[in-house]
């Protein structure tokens, strides 16, 4: 074990599971007769314990990560003080719509849980549920658009699009400026030309200035939606088919928290093409302004 652990490339439990069945066949090979339990017992008392892969490295860090959460986080409070919209965005995972295994486990009575599909294909008539969120920071209110083409930069700005024009303009009736933040890659990443472009057309539509700061590169589960939206969203429908996407809509709009947490959950069906190319004469066309401290993370829309 502690030639696995500390990595032996020759030892040979790199390469097998290290059960203790397996550990005690090996010991029993070596001469010391041995069995699994206690292997096992063994193992607890030197310390070991079953454990699972754990997600924490986030990959090459940004040299100006921490500048960059504490410039948000200045922008954050400006905008809150004077009264305006301050939205963290983001696309939720992709779901199969039919009656597929959800993880999570809820009550029942004993012996009567759900029977779903032995297989995860996708059906062909329902789809599936493409979720895009808006948490409404000030306000601890969220906004999920249920979309059931594809995630694209037009369809992400669409949700905002509808968040403003169902909730925001009535929430925020004096507003003329509004901060989005969001993660650095996906459908509203900042290298993301359509983004921008669908971006103005909402500036120009609405006639608000629109302040957008990108988390930097691997940090999207800091994103204030994440831990604030979603994941209330996953333990809500825990262990529950997604049979239809009005039981998707159901779950959402039903999630709540004991801070008060509200959600509204829309169905859009209209269908958002794929490799939508911008040209330079459309970027240019673009009234954005970047910011000082890195510009491509932070940037402002104006209206015309």
């Amino acid at each position: 074990m502690d030639g696995a652990t500390r990595g032996d490339p020759m030892n040979p439990l790199r390469y097998t599971s290290k059960s203790t069945t397996k550990l005690a066949e090996e010991l029993n090979k070596l001469g010391h007769t041995v069995s699994a339990d206690t292997v096992g017992r063994i193992l607890r008392e030197e310390g070991f314990s079953l454990q699972a892969n754990v997600k924490t490295r986030e990959g090459k860090q940004h040299p100006d990560r921490d500048k960059q959460f504490k410039y948000i986080n200045r922008q954050v409070k400006k905008h809150q003080k004077v009264g305006n919209p301050v939205l963290s965005v983001d696309g939720k995972k992709k779901e199969l719509v039919g009656n597929f295994k959800n993880g999570g486990r809820e009550w029942h009575p004993k012996r009567q849980a759900p029977k779903v599909n032995v297989h995860d294909f996708q059906d062909k008539e329902l789809g599936k549920a493409i979720p895009y969120g808006i948490y409404d920071v000030n306000r601890n209110e969220g906004w999920v658009n249920v979309g059931c083409d594809h995630d694209t930069a037009a369809f992400a700005v669409e949700t905002i699009r509808s968040w403003w024009n169902s909730i925001g303009h009535t929430a925020y009736p004096d507003a003329d400026e509004i901060l989005i933040c969001a993660d650095g890659g996906g459908s509203n990443g900042y290298r993301l030309r359509l983004w921008k472009l669908e971006l103005a057309r909402f500036a120009e539509e609405t006639g608000l200035t629109v302040h957008v700061c990108h988390l930097p590169p691997g940090t999207s589960k800091w994103n204030k939606i994440e831990h604030r939206l979603f994941s209330h969203i996953s333990m809500n429908w825990r262990g529950v088919p997604l049979t239809s996407h009005e039981v998707i809509l159901n779950l959402i709009g039903s999630t709540t928290t004991k801070s008060g947490l509200k959600v509204h959950a829309m169905l859009d069906e209209a269908e958002y093409p794929t490799k939508i190319r911008v040209t330079d004469a459309e970027m240019e066309t673009i009234p954005l302004k970047r910011h000082r401290f890195h510009g491509e993370w932070n940037y402002t829309v104006d209206p015309p």
